[in-house]
């Protein structure tokens, strides 16, 4: 993205702002589709990553399914243009009424936890259920996103499984699927050893489910967001998978769809957060620390919290600007009255300056690999509008997917009903 072509749009839009290339994007999708090409493979994707529905369209053009994680979710997909039979919802607790959204719209709930399965009794469900199910191992690209294990909220425990699924059989429902999620881990090596754990676990699982006919080895496809040069090779993962579902049908007598969920892999290299720099500043080393030398932008964690939430990484530049002509050691910092508003931490929350050419005010300067858990994460903390999300098509035209919120719009919510 040149920075002629990006100054443009933020003289129409203002700042700060998202903005996706369409042609990366796609990309991405391809591989996945190139991932699942076989028969009995699905993909679906996370929504949750990036629940626009410019990007939702993208995915149902090229027959990818979503998993969703809130009756909202669901009702975005639908309006999309998926069909009920298309989503899955995957969830520890409801809320929003997300069963009549379900029964609704014909779609197949993924329970976490097992008192879900009362709530789905009381509201009349007696279909097809998945179980998901927390198999002891795995965790995220972070130590703070546990994803399976002991300290891991989400699903079920592997060994209570099966207690689970006679409480079904008893309520009237038939576990159809089986899920697990086992994050994507630091090292895709890593990532397969888990895979393979998993598989093997599946297969003990099999032959005490009869109705089952769908397996899910959920989402977590790393994606190397210090190195975008060095991202892993998507063969040995495909080889697993076709291997996987070989033994799957053999072990079970029958067809069992193998599917799996991608939502960062899909998004993450596809949208850049763009901001401008409005001021360079420095502190002085005194018996506290180290001085450091502060950017200041006009984006914040409202609009990119995972730095400030996990330490992630995100590669930062400065738009047209070259680091063989020297760097500086800098903080970029944005405009909230709060302390951790910076993106330059790691992961016990201490200052990581970055080097970049040293900017100027009025630089642009660029968070990349911003699209899974960006915009999807923002938030109007300090009554910030949330910034307007752009697709770069491949022909170069700029289009505006959704628009910045403006005071009204935060203030749409507020009333003075009566309730009680």
């Amino acid at each position: 993205m040149n920075v002629a072509m990006l100054q443009r749009v933020a003289q129409k839009v203002g700042m700060p702002f998202w903005i996706c290339d369409a042609a990366v994007l796609r990309r991405r999708i391809a591989n996945i589709r190139q991932l699942t090409c076989g028969t009995g493979l699905q993909a679906r994707y996370a929504m949750k990553a990036l629940p626009a529905t410019r990007i939702l369209k993208e995915m149902l053009a090229n027959g990818i399914w979503i998993d969703a994680v809130s009756g909202n979710e669901v009702l975005r997909a639908r309006q999309a243009g998926f069909p009920g039979s298309s989503i899955l919802y995957t969830s520890d607790v409801f809320r929003d009424g997300a069963i009549g959204t379900l029964l609704e719209h014909g779609v197949m709930p993924n329970l976490g936890s097992p008192g879900m399965l009362r709530e789905l009794q009381a509201a009349g469900y007696a279909g097809p259920i998945s179980l998901r199910v927390n198999p002891g191992f795995g965790h995220g690209h972070v130590n703070a996103c546990d994803t399976g294990g002991p300290s891991s909220k989400h699903g079920i425990w592997f060994s209570n499984v099966c207690d689970a699924a006679t409480q079904a059989r008893k309520l009237g429902m038939t576990v159809a699927m089986l899920h697990a999620h086992i994050g994507s881990g630091p090292e895709f090596p890593e990532f397969l050893d888990n895979m393979r754990r998993l598989a093997a676990l599946f297969a003990e699982f099999i032959p005490k489910f009869p109705g089952l006919n769908v397996i899910s080895f959920g989402g977590g496809i790393p994606f190397n967001y210090r190195d975008t040069d060095d991202q892993a090779s998507l063969e040995p993962l495909r080889a697993l998978l076709d291997e996987s579902r070989a033994n799957f049908c053999t072990v079970a007598g029958r067809d069992v769809r193998l599917e799996i969920e991608p939502g960062r892999y899909l998004v993450a290299p596809a949208v850049i957060l763009v901001a401008r720099v409005s001021d360079v500043k420095r502190t002085q080393t005194n018996e506290k620390g180290k001085g450091a030398t502060f950017v200041m932008v006009d984006a914040g964690f409202t609009d990119l919290v995972r730095p400030a939430l996990y330490g992630s990484f995100h590669r930062i530049s400065v738009a047209g600007r070259d680091e063989r002509d020297g760097t500086s050691d800098v903080v970029v910092a944005g405009p909230l009255c709060e302390p951790g508003d910076v993106f330059a931490r790691d992961e016990e929350g201490l200052l990581m300056p970055r080097p970049l050419p040293l900017p100027r005010a009025g630089d642009l300067l660029l968070l990349h690999d911003a699209g899974a858990y960006g915009y999807a994460m923002s938030s109007n903390y300090n009554l910030l509008g949330r910034a307007p999300q752009l697709m770069l098509e491949e022909d170069g035209s700029v289009t505006m997917f959704s628009r910045r919120e403006t005071a009204d719009d935060l203030s749409r919510t507020e009333t003075d009903e009566k309730i009680l």
